[in-house]
């Protein structure tokens, strides 16, 4: 069984063009039958109007036969010399026929429409109309014209006068021809026009169409070329675009995302299973008798005591870095000198690096502007920086602390600058993250956990600061961190 059409199976091309060529055919038509009126229509009055002038003309003409004869009728009348095959009748003010003129037989003087017309005339009336003539090529209308004679007012008889032109409705069929083949002709190149102009609308709709079965393959780098011309067609493209470089961003985030989840508890499994590991061959040894000696007993208690600590501290870590992370702890901001705690927390560790021969240099100007911090906090993050340039830097290298008023004029930057073994460029975007580590060969006990900088980055994030690295391997690493303006550092900026 035949299936029955189904616009809504139709391709939006397809749709397209038929709107196009139905609108315009209908423009078409409407303008061909208002052109073929309008042409008909003058041209009906253009022979009305000579018919009629015409009349007038033989009317004068028989007016004056009618004076020169004596006022009268006597004589018969033959028709004025005419090129044109006109039906001319003239009857007298009583209605009796005076000429009857009618070539190749077209009409008898008999005709009733004649009598009408001359009957109305005789009454003083002009009248006009169609009379029905027969010739060799068949039959048709001829437009007549019938009007008074007068001499001094007084009517004297009529005149009756046709112009019978066979080929006057060949002539309006040839107008009307021309027209309908200029309406096939346009229509063709609307046709053609539409073709192409729906192909360029539809085109970029097929890319995206496209390019959007791709992505639903999870093919998330397909793009679309942007057509040239800033439309409706043009700004959709470009927004795809732009759509589809966040969902490969997003994509490619939550790809890295997962990927850091996995080497996240890769990590925390590594660095958990070391000092378990450690805790239970120490313990098998004491519980199996395997460690006489009293000494290297307590030395294996204190080992295990000491990665009991260490496990503590990780534990902790990640609490801590977690609850930052989540909004959880509440921090205790106040104005803060940045001056005075660099200064107290480079007390606490410059014994250490004097010991490593490591220098280190303050260049924090006394009048840097107070921040909105937790100083307990910040005291971490800075002591945290220190502890691993410290541990990063050679001996007879240095280590520089300084403080400045930020770009913004809203917030004061704080860097540690060392001049170590750097970070290498492809580790340097990823120090931040938990339990990186820019060196895999080291250990726990010479490396840290590796959520060091994971916590300095979730504090500064909680005090809605940023922190950043910039490195040379073999120079040196420069980290920088920002915190913002008290309020009564930026009172008198902002008076």
């Amino acid at each position: 069984m035949k299936r029955p059409f189904d616009i809504t199976q139709v391709g939006l091309r397809t749709k397209l063009t038929l709107s196009l060529l139905l609108v315009t055919i209908g423009a078409i038509l409407i303008l061909s039958i208002v052109i073929s009126l309008a042409i008909q229509s003058f041209y009906r009055e253009a022979q009305h109007d000579n018919l009629r002038q015409k009349a007038i003309y033989f009317a004068g003409y028989y007016e004056n036969k009618y004076r020169q004869q004596g006022y009268t009728w006597g004589n018969k009348y033959g028709t004025l010399v005419s090129s044109e095959p006109e039906i001319q009748k003239i009857v007298d003010a009583s209605g009796q026929d005076i000429v009857c003129f009618q070539p190749y037989g077209f009409v008898s003087c008999k005709d009733p429409t004649l009598g009408n017309a001359l009957h109305k005339s005789l009454n003083g009336q002009e009248d006009d109309g169609y009379l029905n003539v027969s010739t060799a090529k068949g039959s048709f209308l001829s437009i007549y014209i019938s009007v008074p004679m007068r001499i001094n007012g007084q009517i004297i008889g009529a005149l009756f006068i046709s112009d019978p032109k066979a080929d006057s409705d060949a002539l309006i069929n040839r107008i009307n021809s021309s027209i309908e083949l200029t309406a096939l002709i346009v229509g063709s190149l609307v046709l053609l026009f539409s073709l192409l102009l729906t192909r360029s609308m539809t085109r970029p709709l097929k890319w995206l169409t496209l390019a959007a079965e791709q992505m639903k393959q999870g093919k998330y780098a397909q793009r679309v070329p942007v057509p040239a011309a800033q439309d409706e067609l043009g700004l959709l493209a470009q927004t795809f675009n732009e759509m589809a470089d966040t969902i490969e961003s997003d994509v490619n985030e939550l790809r890295r995302q997962e990927q850091a989840r996995r080497e996240l508890l890769a990590n925390i499994a590594h660095d958990l299973a070391t000092p378990l590991t450690a805790i239970q061959g120490f313990s098998e040894a004491l519980a199996d008798d395997m460690i006489q000696d009293p000494a290297a007993r307590q030395e294996t208690a204190q080992r295990i005591g000491r990665e009991v600590q260490r496990l503590r501290r990780m534990v902790a870590d990640l609490q801590q870095m977690t609850s930052l992370e989540s909004g959880r702890t509440r921090l205790d901001l106040a104005p803060l000198s940045l001056h005075e705690l660099i200064a107290e927390t480079l007390a606490v560790i410059e014994p250490e690096c004097e010991h490593a021969g490591i220098v280190v240099h303050n260049e924090t100007r006394d009048d840097v502007p107070l921040v909105q911090a937790d100083s307990d906090r910040v005291t971490q993050v800075l002591l945290n920086l220190l502890d691993n340039a410290r541990r990063h830097t050679p001996v007879g290298g240095t280590i520089t602390v300084g403080a400045h008023p930020g770009e913004s004029g809203q917030s004061v930057e704080v860097w540690i600058e060392d001049t170590g073994v750097g970070i290498d460029s492809a580790d340097l975007p990823h120090i931040f993250e938990r339990f990186y580590r820019a060196d895999r060969s080291r250990t726990g006990t010479t490396g840290g956990s590796g959520l060091g900088l994971s916590i300095v980055r979730a504090i500064i994030t909680a005090h809605g600061g940023k922190v950043w690295a910039r490195s040379t391997p073999g120079e040196g690493t420069r980290i920088s961190f920002s915190l913002p303006m008290a309020e009564k550092a930026l009172t008198p900026a902002l008076t």
